[in-house]
C-alpha cells in the first residue's frame, strides 16, 4: 500500500469516528464514553493482538491490528473535542520521538553501534526526556507506568533500580531473598496474621521472583504465560482423559487427580 492510500484509508476511520462521536447524529454509546470507560478496552484490544501474533494468525492479527488502531482514534477523537489535541499532533508526536530517540539512524552517531548500546541509549534519552518534561515525578524510578501487569512492573522497577546501583552482585542472592520471603509467609502463618499481613508477604515473595527472574534472564512475565499455557494443556488433557474412562471429574479424590496428572505429563 502506498503513502496515499495509507493516508486515505486513515483519513476515511478518522472521519467515521467524528461521525460516531457527532452529538446529535452520532451513535449514543460512542458518545456516551470518556477516556477512563475507554481505556479497557485498549488494553484488551493490545493483549488480542499480542493473542494473534502467539497463534500465528495473519487474518486475525490484521483484523486486531485495527481494533487497536481504533483505539487510537478514539482516543485522540475525544482529546480534540476537549481542545486539547488532534490524532495529527498524535502521529508527529511520536514520528518525533522516534527520530529523537535513534540517534544512530538519523544523528551524527556511529551507525554500527549493537543492540546493548542502542539500548542504553534509548534508556538515557528517555530520562532525559522526562526531566525536561517537568512531570513533577523524577528519579529512577520515574515513568514506570502504574496500569502495567504487576508482574512485568515488578521487573521493570528491579531493572531502573539496578541501574543506579541498586541491586545484588549475583543471582544467588536473589535466591536467598526469595527463601526470606517464604520464611516470612510461614512466621506470619504460625502467628495467625491477618489476611492483609499475608497478602504482604505474598507480595514481597512474588516481588523477589519477579527479580530473581531478571537476574536468569528470564522475563517473569513471560515465563508465568508460559507456566499458564501448560497447565491449562495438561488440564484439558486430564478432563479428556477422564471422559474416555467415564469418570466425573467432581467424584475424583486426591490420588485419581494425581495419577491423571502425571499421565497428563507425560502425554505432553
Amino acid at each position: 500500500m502506498s503513502h496515499s492510500e495509507a493516508g486515505e484509508a486513515l483519513g476515511t476511520l478518522l472521519a467515521l469516528m467524528q461521525r460516531l462521536r457527532d452529538p446529535e447524529r452520532g451513535c449514543p454509546w460512542d458518545r456516551e464514553q470518556t477516556f477512563a470507560s475507554i481505556a479497557p478496552y485498549t488494553i484488551e484490544e493490545a493483549y488480542e493482538v499480542r493473542d494473534a501474533i502467539e497463534r500465528g494468525a495473519p487474518e486475525a492479527l490484521r483484523e486486531e491490528l485495527g481494533d487497536l488502531l481504533f483505539q487510537v482514534v478514539f482516543h485522540a477523537r475525544m482529546a480534540e473535542e476537549r481542545g486539547w489535541f488532534g490524532f495529527a499532533a498524535v502521529a508527529r508526536s511520536i514520528h518525533e520521538k522516534l527520530v529523537r530517540r535513534h540517534p544512530h539512524v538519523f544523528g551524527e552517531r556511529e551507525q554500527d553501534a549493537d543492540a546493548a548500546r542502542q539500548s542504553r541509549q534509548w534508556d538515557e534519552i528517555k530520562a532525559h526526556e522526562r526531566s525536561r518534561a517537568g512531570s513533577g515525578e523524577d528519579g529512577a524510578l520515574a515513568g514506570v507506568p502504574l496500569a502495567l501487569p504487576a508482574l512485568l512492573r515488578a521487573a521493570k522497577l528491579g531493572r531502573r533500580a539496578a541501574r543506579v546501583g541498586f541491586d545484588w552482585e549475583h543471582p544467588g542472592q536473589v535466591r536467598d531473598k526469595v527463601l526470606e520471603e517464604l520464611g516470612e509467609i510461614d512466621a506470619a502463618l504460625a502467628a495467625r496474621a491477618g489476611p492483609g499481613e499475608i497478602a504482604e508477604e505474598i507480595g514481597d515473595l512474588l516481588f523477589a521472583v519477579a527479580n530473581w527472574s531478571v537476574h536468569l534472564a528470564v522475563d517473569p512475565e513471560e515465563a508465568l504465560r508460559a507456566a499458564n499455557a501448560k497447565f491449562e494443556r495438561r488440564f484439558r488433557r486430564m478432563e479428556r482423559l477422564a471422559g474416555e474412562r467415564g469418570a466425573a471429574l467432581g467424584t475424583l479424590d486426591a490420588s485419581e487427580w494425581d495419577a491423571l496428572w502425571r499421565e497428563a505429563k507425560r502425554q505432553g
